[in-house]
């Protein structure tokens, strides 16, 4: 977390109210300008789920379809995950999901809006309502979806190409680990890597669903 941390920039702590609940939280990002991905955002996406949700799954940031319904995992990727959180044998309603970013990062394309990965300063600003999240949660398992994700929790350091599925020591969850994004699910070439892949997802959450069985 050093990487993150030492990062000089405007940070969202001084919005977050002591002790809060994740209400509050949602009422005071709704109003955060920490970075400035706020301008061009329809709205703060902050994340859903029950109170003392046992796990936690961390995205990059919202995309097209979330940025206009003001929910997190709402779009195609959002329906992926659904679909192997299922499969894996979690109960999506028992689950908290939520981004590392609260504002949809895009540039134009024509009249589409594409999404263009947060850096280092915007992800840096927005880590204070996560650790919050979590904090108000205590989830007993965090699971970082894709790269930008397991960074922020993990370290800059930290590769999912090489760590996906294993259990990582991380102070905000007993057990925590990462794999990929859902989005990269739908970008597979072709069907058969478009199966396999999935297939390697959900195995990936069954990880994590074995976790809350307590192993």
């Amino acid at each position: 977390m050093a990487d993150i941390d030492d990062i000089e920039q405007p940070r969202a702590t001084g919005l977050i109210p002591n002790e809060p609940d994740l209400e509050g939280l949602r009422e005071a990002a709704a109003e955060c300008t920490a970075c400035p991905l706020y301008r061009n955002a329809t709205q703060t996406v902050f994340g859903e789920g029950p109170d003392r949700a046992a796990i936690m799954f961390v995205g990059e940031q919202p995309g097209d379809y979330e940025d206009l319904a003001g929910h997190p995992f709402v779009g195609p990727a959002g329906k992926m995950l659904d679909r192997c959180i299922k499969e894996a044998g979690i109960d999506r309603r028992r689950a908290y999901v939520t981004n590392a970013v609260k504002h949809f990062k895009w540039v134009p394309r024509g009249t589409r809006r594409i999404h263009s990965k947060p850096n280092s300063m915007e992800i840096a600003a927005c880590f204070p309502w996560l650790e919050a999240e979590i904090a108000a949660v205590k989830p007993k398992v965090v699971v970082a979806l894709g790269a930008t994700a397991a960074q922020a929790l993990f370290g800059k350091a930290f590769r999912v190409t090489c760590e996906r599925g294993r259990l990582v020591a991380s102070r905000f969850a007993p057990y925590a680990m990462a794999t990929v994004h859902p989005s990269s699910l739908l970008r597979a070439p072709d069907e058969e890597t478009r199966h396999r892949e999935i297939a390697h997802f959900t195995e990936d959450l069954r990880k994590a669903a074995a976790l809350l069985k307590g192993r």
